[in-house]
């Protein structure tokens, strides 16, 4: 009973708004055809305005990144060289450092001693000279041979004068014996004088040699204990920057072998190691040998590990002698100038250098590419400035622009600005060229 009272109530309302609605579809058909001709009827306005940007051909040079790592030029390991307690410390941590700056000092008394001891053995190593110089003992050996000479000499007077006495029985035959006797102990005597005279010339000239060797050994001595002491005033043998300190004052160092104290190392400039492909390294001395000799050496740029450009420009320093055959790499160095030290040793970077120049190559600016569903296209007004759409290919991304691999030719008027009021097939009117891309914008590689 209750659902045949809702079906009846359905019915009547349906019989009232059917008519009312057939009337309000009626209205807007009459309002759509009335808008549509007034559109129709209506005169058309002026072509929409656009900025237009005639693309030239230029060339242009490609930059490609490597990836780089920092490197002191020099990095010095200072070291306690002798055994001693560390008594002064005088640098700041982690501060730059002059040349022959005194860094640590080491307690030198045992030193200084040592060297006092040195000295007064090489004395007395020049006064062992100087008296084994003294001539006192061969002259004396010279005046005995002389007198052994002059006793011989009288001997065989003796000799002489009495053989013709004796034969005339003036005197006896033995006082000519014993003359004969006297001639042959002075010969004797005469020998063993020329015996101690070599002697004594032998011995003064080994006395010689060995006060000789005695200085040089003292020399020696002498020279040790100074670099000895030296060695108790540590300094910097580079300017640089300072590490932490690895041993603290009072303790004791230099112990049978040296003891790091701390590391030292050059800033500026900075070395930058990186490596090339083949492919890559043969393109870069391609056009590094092609220049002008004077312009030989080609800059590079350093993007740091938050993307910004570092300010300074740096050049080729080293190029390994061979391939490395593990990475297929060669190994380069590049210098950056570093005056603020803002590079530190061990930084990650990429190393930015254009090592291949296209010839005739066709920039668009980025803000004329659209791309829609993976693909890139531009709008190009042609000589009647009616606008039509080209896909095309792009290839790196350099500063605000991209380098055009197909769908542009030279000639063609890019639309830059207005893309939005521009529709394929219609005419526009092109605004003022823009400046077209030069070189210059090209510097930096970005994604594509």
């Amino acid at each position: 009973m209750v659902r045949s009272q809702h079906s009846g109530i359905l019915r009547l309302w349906t019989a009232r708004l059917f008519p009312l609605l057939l009337l309000s579809l009626a209205c807007s058909a009459g309002s759509l055809a009335n808008a549509a001709a007034k559109e129709a009827a209506a005169p058309a306005g002026p072509p929409p305005a656009v900025v237009v940007q005639e693309l030239r051909p230029q060339t242009v040079a490609i930059p490609s990144d490597f990836v780089a790592r920092t490197v002191a030029d020099q990095t010095v390991e200072i070291c306690a060289r002798i055994e001693g307690v560390l008594i002064e410390m005088s640098f700041e941590e982690g501060k730059k450092v002059q040349k022959d700056q005194v860094l640590f000092r080491i307690d030198p008394a045992l030193y200084e001693a040592n060297l006092q001891t040195a000295k007064a053995q090489l004395a007395k190593a020049q006064a062992d000279l100087t008296l084994a110089q003294d001539k006192v003992s061969i002259r004396i050996a010279e005046a005995n041979v002389k007198q052994a000479e002059a006793s011989l000499v009288k001997a065989d007077q003796d000799v002489a004068r009495l053989e013709p006495l004796v034969k005339e029985e003036a005197v006896p035959q033995q006082d000519l014996d014993a003359a004969v006797a006297q001639q042959k102990v002075a010969q004797a005597d005469l020998e063993s004088a020329k015996a101690r005279k070599e002697n004594t010339a032998l011995t003064q000239k080994v006395d010689i040699e060995q006060a000789l060797a005695a200085i040089e050994s003292g020399k020696a001595a002498v020279a040790k204990a100074e670099l000895d002491l030296s060695y108790t005033v540590i300094k910097s043998p580079i300017d640089g920057i300072i590490g932490r300190q690895e041993v603290s004052v009072g303790n004791l160092v230099g112990r049978g072998e040296p003891t790091q104290l701390a590391t030292v190392s050059t800033m500026d400039p900075m070395r930058i190691d990186f490596s090339l492909s083949e492919a890559d390294y043969l393109i870069f001395m391609k056009r590094r040998l092609a220049g002008d000799a004077n312009k030989a050496a080609i800059e590079l740029g350093l993007v740091l590990a938050d993307g910004s450009l570092y300010p300074q420009k740096g050049t080729v320093a080293m190029i390994e002698r061979g391939l490395d055959a593990t990475t297929a790499t060669i190994p380069v160095s590049a210098s950056f100038p570093n005056p603020d030290s803002l590079l530190r040793p061990g930084l990650f970077a990429r190393v930015r250098a254009e090592v291949q120049q296209i010839e005739n190559a066709l920039l668009v600016p980025q803000r004329a590419v659209m791309e829609m569903q993976g693909a890139k296209s531009v709008l190009v007004v042609g000589p009647d400035n009616v606008v039509a759409a080209r896909t095309i290919t792009l290839g790196d991304r350099l500063g605000g622009n991209y380098l055009v691999l197909n769908g542009l030719n030279a000639g063609d008027r890019v639309i830059v600005e207005g893309q939005q009021k521009a529709r394929p097939g219609k005419p526009v009117t092109p605004a003022a060229a823009a400046a077209p891309a030069t070189p210059a914008e090209s510097a930096a590689p970005e994604g594509k």
